[in-house]
């Protein structure tokens, strides 16, 4: 999977086209993924031990990753991701515009 749990993200279609956000969780069987503050839906709760006022509560709801591309922290566009091998046989994600690691 390109973009990971943290990542700066911005919404590339949709209702929040243009949008940017940080990656709060991955939900890989779903190829989906929460954006801090992004997709927002309104939740009835009914009250709990936990939320004792209970009432409509807004959280935020999943993206399909399709829609999303990460943003480079150096040239602070959004970008494809590249990856480059390390010498101890790992490899690191890097941004395609400036090779700048992610």
């Amino acid at each position: 999977m390109r973009i990971h749990k943290g990542d700066q993200v911005e919404v590339i279609t949709g209702r929040e086209i243009g949008k940017q956000g940080k990656i709060l969780k991955i939900i890989p069987k779903k190829n989906r993924a929460v954006v801090e503050g992004l997709n927002l839906v309104k939740r009835h709760t009914r009250p709990t031990q936990r939320n004792q006022q209970g009432g409509i509560v807004e959280k935020e709801g999943s993206i399909h990753l399709s829609n999303l591309m990460p943003v480079c922290s150096k040239c602070n566009r959004r970008t494809r991701i590249g990856y480059n091998s390390l010498e101890d046989g790992g490899k690191v994600r890097t941004c395609r515009r400036c090779g700048e690691e992610i």
